[in-house]
């Protein structure tokens, strides 16, 4: 099953567009919980509300010995329903590129990765040939940062929308879309606008300030899905023991906002 097909099964199962972002830092963690213990508490609680999950490889991998295996451990541990979508942002040429999507796909065991176009078609080309696995392409992001470079003027257009066309011009396999951050939400629509049937992977609601309303009203179209990731806001919920109820309580509230965005 690729991963379109999965994750359009999961929104309609679940009637959810929403992402939970698995970010597990240990210092922000209820007392006694481990890493793997805190993943699977959120993602037992909350499985039946989302389309997908987003561990961010960062935080295992800053677990040192273990945490590529701790992230393994976690992503099998989601339901095979629901797809994994790995956020690592990876960028290299050759066979550093080729390396890491056997990370990503073979080892580990996700349905989808985040990765960087500044180094061109050739780094995002071991990506693209896994055809049932889904790329999200880094093009206007949530960062205070993000206008450095990706709003610069590129013969009439900001580079974000040159990312978009040659993404859309590289969708070959239908395996590609686009990480476009909710606060910016004047882009998100240009972006949208311009290519309605990409899937959009939109982060930046919550702790970031996005707004939600706009990010599902501009996000999603007829034939384009829109992926409302939302990490910190729903995991540390509660700093307590009854963190994964508290969990599911924000996921549910999140999810339901969402479907009465997109019925109005």
């Amino acid at each position: 099953m690729n991963f379109l097909t999965k994750i359009t099964g999961a929104r309609r199962h679940n009637q959810s567009c929403l992402c939970v972002g698995l970010d597990p830092e240990p210092g922000k963690l209820p007392a006694g919980i481990g890493v793997f213990e805190f993943c699977k508490g959120i993602i037992d609680a909350t499985y039946d509300l989302v389309c997908a999950y987003k561990p961010n490889a960062a935080f295992f991998e800053a677990l040192r010995d273990d945490g590529c295996s701790t992230l393994k451990k976690v992503i099998n541990t989601v339901p095979n329903n629901i797809p994994v979508i790995l956020d690592a942002k990876r960028g290299d040429i050759g066979n550093t590129a080729k390396a890491y999507a056997r990370s990503a796909f073979d080892e580990l065991g996700a349905n989808a990765v985040t990765v960087n176009p500044y180094m061109g078609f050739d780094s995002l080309e071991p990506f693209i040939e896994y055809s049932d696995k889904g790329i999200f392409v880094l093009c206007r992001t949530s960062n205070p940062g993000a206008a450095d470079f990706q709003s610069l003027d590129c013969g009439g257009k900001p580079l974000y929308q040159v990312v978009a066309d040659k993404v859309e011009s590289w969708n070959r396999q239908g395996n590609l879309g686009l990480v476009v951050g909710a606060t910016q939400p004047d882009e998100l629509k240009a972006i949208r606008d311009a290519h309605p049937t990409l899937p959009l992977l939109i982060p930046g609601v919550g702790a970031q300030g996005g707004s939600l309303e706009l990010s599902v009203k501009y996000g999603n179209t007829g034939d384009g899905l829109g992926i409302i990731n939302v990490s910190r806001q729903i995991i540390y919920a509660s700093s307590g023991p009854d963190f994964a109820a508290a969990a599911r309580t924000a996921a549910l509230k999140l999810r339901d906002e969402i479907n009465r965005y997109l019925a109005e």
